[in-house]
């Protein structure tokens, strides 16, 4: 059984539309991560499926989650496989990300309820990411396409759910680029963790949500 509905997962996605994309091996680093980001005022984190211990992690960082920040969503990213993305959400996944498109992994999403974010690069894997259900179409990588795309991409389809991931940088500046060419959510790497200090990434995730609802007058 889900901890939350596709429509309230959705909904909290798109009301604080900053993700954080991360991958630790250290449960108890990603654990510290997490919670600096929570208290930042971040309701949505993606870990990603990048390295061995990934299923370990994400299993112990689940439990964190539901002990200590229980309003937030934890999502598995970099997931290419039918067989990944059922047991990632049998480990608890709320959302499933993908750097592509694969119709197996959509189903899979389908079947559980789980809402899907598929990578996408071009139109027509947009449009074809929106026929086989994307909950929100992700753009990637963001740094090559550019927002000049996503402002192209609006014209023939306004209304499509847009993450971009890569590329965006966690400055007042990249938000207002991104945004205002027409996204709706944006994933952070790296970029959102070169400094190793909980207190300065939660006071400069405060600054960035604070900054977002002046770009939606």
């Amino acid at each position: 059984m889900p901890r939350f509905s596709a429509a309230h997962i959705l909904e909290t996605v798109l009301a604080t539309p900053i993700v954080p994309v991360f991958y630790h091996a250290d449960a108890a680093y990603a654990q510290r991560i997490v919670q600096a980001c929570y208290d930042g005022g971040l309701r949505v984190f993606e870990f990603t499926n990048r390295g061995a211990q990934a299923f370990e992690v994400f299993g112990q960082l689940m439990a964190f989650v539901q002990q200590n920040c229980p309003a937030m969503l934890l999502g598995i990213g970099t997931i290419y496989t039918a067989a990944d993305a059922e047991r990632f959400i049998a480990a608890g996944a709320d959302f499933v990300v993908q750097p592509c498109i694969t119709a197996e992994v959509a189903e899979v999403c389908r079947r559980h309820d789980t809402p899907w974010l598929p990578g996408t690069m071009t139109v027509r894997e947009v449009y074809e990411a929106t026929q086989l259900g994307a909950a929100i179409v992700k753009v990637f990588p963001g740094n090559v396409v550019g927002p000049g795309f996503i402002k192209s991409l609006r014209g023939p389809m306004p209304s499509v759910p847009l993450m971009v991931t890569g590329g965006v940088e966690p400055t007042r500046e990249s938000l207002r680029e991104w945004f205002g060419a027409g996204v709706n959510v944006v994933g952070m790497g790296s970029q959102l963790f070169k400094n190793d200090d909980p207190a300065a990434l939660k006071t400069l995730l405060r600054d960035l949500l604070d900054y977002l609802p002046t770009l939606k007058n």
